[in-house]
């Protein structure tokens, strides 16, 4: 029973870390794209070649393998609470 209660608050406590993660990257990435196009374009704020250039670069983001690293969250504590169960089982 306390390894479900492990699995249950686990997933969720990584689901938040995922969550922020995730959020915070892609804001990130936004803003790379949006300071990109006011060094090339200054002084064009608003024009919509300016939200289809930042919405392309989120498109590709969104395809990206750094997108997909963020899943590692998930995995890694998961490799690592396997392999210290076993080590701790075995000696």
């Amino acid at each position: 029973m306390a390894f479900a209660r492990l699995f249950v608050f686990g997933f969720l406590a990584l689901s938040v870390i995922y969550i922020a993660v995730s959020v915070y990257s892609r804001s990130v990435r936004r803003e790379k794209l949006e300071k990109r196009w006011a060094e090339d374009h200054p002084g064009d704020e608003d024009s919509p070649e300016r939200e289809i250039y930042i919405e392309t670069g989120m498109a590709e983001y969104n395809s990206s393998l750094r997108r997909k690293l963020i899943l590692l969250v998930y995995v890694i504590p998961l490799i690592a609470i396997v392999a210290i169960s076993i080590i701790v089982n075995v000696t």
